[in-house]
């Protein structure tokens, strides 16, 4: 597979954020250690939604906010909310950098600052997946609530039986998670609870081997991460032919239609 181009190519002579910089192992994954503080360019990812016209999306968990600049150059009006008021400001510096419309807040996923049925889409990467299901539930049910009827959702989630997922569980001896720490859902938890506090709900997957694989960033990793991301992506794929790789993919969207 040809990598893919450049996305959200830099301005001639701009400095990477200080803070992105520093932060990008713990704002994008272990993938991207090996670039933490030598950053040149932002890593922006290719979002998995239908091309926008100007829909409303809101994105919980935002950080520097890197997928609200994959929603507007998608065609979205992008609103990122996240706890970090580090993150916050991060993502308002880049944005302004990059020539992006978006809005950024400080706020708590479980207690959105919107009124009802203010977006066409919410989205969420890497943010749910570290929460208690306590919290993931009540920040479902206020999704639900923001989304207009008929409005959609996309979350990442880990998958209980993913390979990798299954080899984390076991280094930490299957034991309840603590902190920060992922937690892993089967795919049936999965679609039972999106479905019950938004609405339909299928699963798709994004990826394997990693909870962060992006193929648009390839030009960030060593050859030994650019043979993980190929791997995920030829078998994610695949998946699309042979709906039981769900099964066994380590990250999956969740995706909901509100009722």
């Amino acid at each position: 597979m040809r990598e893919l181009p450049e996305r959200c190519v830099s301005p001639t002579g701009l400095t990477v954020d200080a803070w992105v910089n520093e932060a990008i192992g713990a704002t994008n994954g272990m993938l991207y250690l090996p670039v933490q503080g030598k950053l040149t360019k932002y890593p922006t990812p290719a979002i998995r939604l239908p091309r926008g016209n100007g829909e409303l999306l809101l994105e919980i968990g935002c950080s520097r906010g890197r997928w609200c600049v994959a929603a507007a150059q998608a065609g979205y009006r992008p609103v990122g909310i996240d706890p970090s008021l580090n993150g916050v400001l991060a993502a308002s510096r880049v944005t302004q950098q990059l020539g992006i419309d978006a809005c950024f807040a400080v706020a708590d996923g479980r207690y959105l600052p919107f009124r009802s049925g203010t977006f066409d889409q919410v989205f969420s990467y890497s943010v749910l997946q570290h929460l208690s299901k306590h919290d993931v539930c009540e920040i479902l049910t206020d999704v639900s609530r923001v989304l207009r009827p008929g409005g959609r959702s996309l979350i990442q989630m880990a998958n209980m039986f993913g390979v990798r997922c299954l080899y984390h569980q076991a280094r930490r001896g299957f034991r309840a998670t603590r902190g920060f720490e992922v937690r892993y859902w089967s795919s049936g938890e999965l679609k039972e609870t999106f479905a019950r506090l938004i609405g339909p709900t299928d699963l798709s997957i994004d990826g394997f081997f990693s909870l962060d694989p992006q193929l648009s960033d390839l030009r960030f990793f060593p050859p030994s991460y650019k043979a993980i991301v190929y791997a995920s992506e030829i078998l994610r794929r695949v998946g699309t032919a042979v709906p039981a790789l769900k099964l066994v993919a380590d990250s999956l969207y969740v995706n909901s239609v509100r009722n």
